[in-house]
């Protein structure tokens, strides 16, 4: 029988919860590094033990954490990502050129095929690669100049939030960058380019048709179709079907296009899941009615989720990186709140339980499926 594990990372802390393939009954452990921002848990395809956690503080600085006994003990990594001179700063050094500062690590993605090859996106937005399962990190260059001098932050920073690895061909990687964009690499990281076309960003951009400079929220990819993107706007749903080289929108009938996480059903290529939040200045659900929305045809014709969801007086916020999918048969839907609870769904989000509700604020829900 299968064991689930659900990776939360908080405000103040990284948490494990543990389940069998039934996911009735959850067992929660942590919090792991308590008092920390766990900006980004993620766990490996490639080894199901191995899971890297991004630890961060504002007076401490930044470090990676990595388990290989499924988060009963952690070891330090990353040694490469330094807090030298003041306080909370973190400095890259390569040996060839100044440090170069940044704030804190996003996200990590886990190759697929290789437990010890990891990337991290970073703030402010670059990328980095690991082939030692976190020892040591080199930068991928080739994103920031990318026109990387155009790019600007939005309102959480400019973040490298998102990385998305082709599993089919491992030098084809996809990230998102608020606010810069989407952008695709086709030799491994050497060389980058802007994938935007399409978008449309009224509200940010004097050209709002811009190459780069749009506030993407989350992409998503179904491993069996590489080439079929879906990503979550500043505002709008947008889909693609060429790898990014063009995108359309599929907003359809959602009662709005603002949201932050977007992911894709484990088995059905063509379900979607989006949680709409009313506006980037009023960031709780329309009319206080917490609804993930499913679309079963790819976009446009949408039907909301509500069973074991409360649907008045509810305010809370669902972060970019805060919606997960395990690979079951009966397939498993997971999200964090702002308000510290975890929602999951073991029927594709039909029916939602409360598996866990006083946590610190989410940040980021993974999904760990172990044989």
């Amino acid at each position: 029988m299968s064991t689930v594990r659900v990776l939360v990372g908080t405000r103040k802390g990284g948490f494990v919860l543990t389940s069998d393939e039934k996911r009735e009954q959850w067992e929660v452990s942590g919090p792991h590094f308590a008092g920390w921002e766990i900006y980004h848990m993620k766990g490996s395809p490639a080894d199901p033990n191995r899971i890297y956690a991004s630890q961060s503080s504002g007076w401490f600085g930044q470090q990676i954490q990595r388990s290989d006994d499924g988060g009963k003990t952690w070891e330090p990594v990353g040694n490469a990502f330094l807090y030298e001179g003041e306080t909370g700063t973190h400095q890259w050094h390569d040996g060839t050129q100044h440090p170069w500062e940044f704030t804190r690590v996003w996200y990590l993605e886990p190759a697929p095929g290789d437990p010890d090859t990891v990337y991290a996106g970073v703030e402010d937005a670059a990328i980095f690669r690991s082939r030692d399962g976190g020892q040591t990190w080199k930068e991928l260059p080739g994103l920031r100049a990318a026109k990387g001098h155009l790019w600007q932050p939005g309102a959480g920073g400019m973040c490298l939030h998102k990385i998305v690895v082709d599993p089919t061909n491992p030098d084809r990687i996809y990230i998102a960058i608020s606010a810069a964009g989407a952008f695709r690499t086709d030799d491994g990281g050497e060389s980058w380019k802007p994938i935007n076309e399409g978008l449309k960003s009224h509200w940010e951009l004097p050209d709002p048709e811009a190459e780069s400079g749009h506030c993407v929220h989350s992409i998503a990819m179904h491993p069996s179709r590489p080439e079929v993107l879906f990503m979550q706007k500043h505002w709008d749903v947008l889909r693609s079907d060429n790898a990014g080289e063009m995108w359309h929108e599929i907003s359809g009938n959602l009662p709005s296009d603002f949201g932050f996480p977007i992911a894709v059903h484990p088995h059905e290529p063509e379900t979607v899941y989006v949680i709409p939040i009313k506006s980037d200045s009023e960031h709780y659900p329309p009319e206080g009615k917490l609804r993930v929305y499913r679309s079963r045809s790819g976009g446009n014709e949408w039907e909301p989720l509500t069973n074991g969801l409360p649907q008045q007086d509810c305010y809370v916020n669902i972060l970019r990186s805060a919606l997960a999918v395990d690979t079951l048969d009966s397939s498993g839907i997971y999200f964090g709140t702002t308000g510290g609870q975890v929602y999951a769904s073991s029927d594709s989000g039909d029916k939602w339980t409360a598996i866990a509700t006083h946590l610190p604020p989410v940040l980021s829900v993974e999904v760990q499926t172990v044989p």
